[in-house]
């Protein structure tokens, strides 16, 4: 009998696999650090590197000191560029995290019991997917930040974004992108399900007295994991997307550096030349989002059963 090899293994075969892990784990470190370096800032009382301002050296070009220019405030595009990885990779996390958890969940469910709850199911992600998700998602945003709801869910708002060092409105588009990402998802989920629930080894496994809850988190959930890692992996690359969609247009983030509001400040001064601000931004979110759906790719090639 022919052994295979371990998926991580077959996956770090692959030299365009790996170099796409590394443009992500080195998103990842960027993030990080820029998170910790904003908690110390604010512990001590100092500025953080990204919003130190050289008022000699406003919308200064590329140079030796500057490497991608200043903005209009003289402040560095390549760390704000950089600080930027961090409400990426946040947003991406956190309502990748969200959609996974619905899609796994209702596609569990769905697909193990069937009947009517299956046909609400199916409702509901038909329901989403008819929606248009930006403005869903700008809706959700608006909703958030410009304090439209009761006193009290206002101040549980801003509490839960405190804790995750994030604004209200930022809070809304993890919240917004992660109730429209799951439907793809449990759609794939469901239909595994399907197929797995009439397997001989659940069969066996219900014959042994194992409740419905343990088959179906500890038989079929592993057998459709691979399909989680996939899909998160590619919302989080839509849910980096969105974010700068969203602060472009002024809904998201609004005090941390942002490539969404980066470009939206870059774009006014471009009839002038000023290009850096905007070419730091959108080449920042280009490489992470390709770099992402590579990867997704890779992981597609290293964890599917059938290869």
């Amino acid at each position: 009998m022919t052994s295979h090899p371990p998926p991580w293994r077959k996956l770090l075969k692959s030299p365009v696999a790996v170099a796409a892990l590394a443009v992500v784990m080195l998103y990842l470190t960027a993030a990080a650090a820029t998170e910790i370096h904003g908690v110390l800032c604010e512990m001590s009382g100092a500025t953080p590197l990204y919003e130190w301002a050289d008022s000699d050296a406003r919308q200064a070009p590329p140079s030796f000191r500057h490497w991608l220019g200043t903005d209009y405030l003289g402040r560095d595009v390549l760390f704000r560029s950089i600080a930027g990885s961090a409400t990426a990779i946040k947003v991406g996390i956190i309502a990748g995290l969200i959609a996974a958890v619905i899609g796994v969940s209702l596609g569990l469910l769905a697909g193990y019991r069937g009947g009517r709850f299956d046909d609400l199911v199916v409702w509901s992600y038909s329901t989403f997917a008819a929606m248009p998700t930006l403005l869903f998602i700008l809706a959700f945003a608006l909703l958030f930040s410009r304090d439209y709801l009761s006193p009290e869910v206002t101040a549980a708002v801003r509490r839960i974004a405190g804790a995750l060092r994030t604004e209200p409105g930022m809070l809304a588009v993890y919240i917004a992108i992660g109730l429209t990402g799951w439907v793809t998802l449990c759609r794939v989920v469901r239909s595994e399900t399907f197929k797995l629930k009439n397997q001989p080894f659940i069969a066996a496994a219900r014959v042994a007295g194992v409740s419905d809850p343990a088959i179906m988190f500890r038989h079929i959930l592993p057998n459709v994991f691979h399909l989680v890692i996939i899909y998160f992996t590619l919302t989080f690359a839509g849910a980096v997307m969105l974010e700068v969609i969203v602060s472009y247009l002024g809904l998201g983030v609004q005090q941390a550096p942002s490539w969404g509001v980066m470009i939206s400040n870059g774009q006014d001064r471009l009839w002038r030349g000023v290009w850096w601000e905007i070419a730091g931004a959108t080449g920042f979110m280009f490489v992470l989002v390709l770099a992402l759906n590579v990867l997704g790719d890779e992981l597609r090639d290293a964890l599917d059963p059938r290869s």
